[in-house]
């Protein structure tokens, strides 16, 4: 497989889900101004969405879209606690922690990263990240991950958003709880080998 990624963007998630499968892969590394991979290859002609992650699987197949290429990950390796087999209440749980993830917390970034980005934009989406940080934060109490005692796909897709926070100035401090989830996420042997190979560590 491999996995087409930006260094720190959300495709950070993919890759150290990718890692914790411990399954064979290799990583290209986008430009996404110019659309070009470091190859040199048309990354529109690859994934005409023209965003990262994109995954290539073996037989030439393009899986698009951050939870849906961590949850087919997960079942690929499903004697690990990656995710909830198919069908529980719990894969419904971890399905909503990241639908929560992806639309309330990683789209209230796209003020701060986009350039059109207005300054009243930016605070309304700032308080809407400090309000849904004040909730994650409570529901971590007493448990490591989103999911209980076991890491999951979902938790790489937090510790990867609570990642930009230092970008726009935004001090976890208040919110003890993501603080030491993100610590004890970045302790991770993979996520330590993820982090070296994208530059962030």
């Amino acid at each position: 497989m491999k996995l087409f990624i930006k260094p720190g963007a959300c495709s950070l998630a993919s890759h150290i889900v990718l890692e914790e499968t411990g399954l064979p892969y290799t990583t290209e590394v986008v430009d996404l101004q110019t659309k070009q991979t470091a190859s040199g290859q048309d990354f529109w002609a690859i994934n005409p969405k023209g965003y990262v992650p994109a995954l290539q699987l073996a037989d030439g197949t393009l899986l698009t879209e951050g939870p849906a290429i961590v949850q087919y990950l997960a079942d690929q390796v499903p004697a690990k606690p990656l995710a909830p087999a198919n069908g529980t209440l719990a894969r419904y749980q971890l399905q909503g922690w990241l639908t929560f993830i992806g639309t309330e917390l990683h789209r209230n970034f796209g003020a701060f990263f986009n350039p059109a980005g207005t300054p009243e934009w930016k605070e309304v989406s700032r308080s809407s990240l400090q309000r849904r940080f004040a909730y994650v934060n409570d529901q971590l109490a007493g448990r490591d991950y989103l999911m209980g005692a076991d890491f999951s796909v979902a938790d790489a897709y937090l510790f990867t958003v609570l990642g930009w926070t230092g970008h726009i100035g935004l001090d976890l401090a208040p919110w003890p709880n993501l603080v030491a989830f993100r610590a004890r996420v970045a302790a991770r042997p993979a996520v330590q080998a993820v982090l070296k190979d994208e530059g962030l560590a």
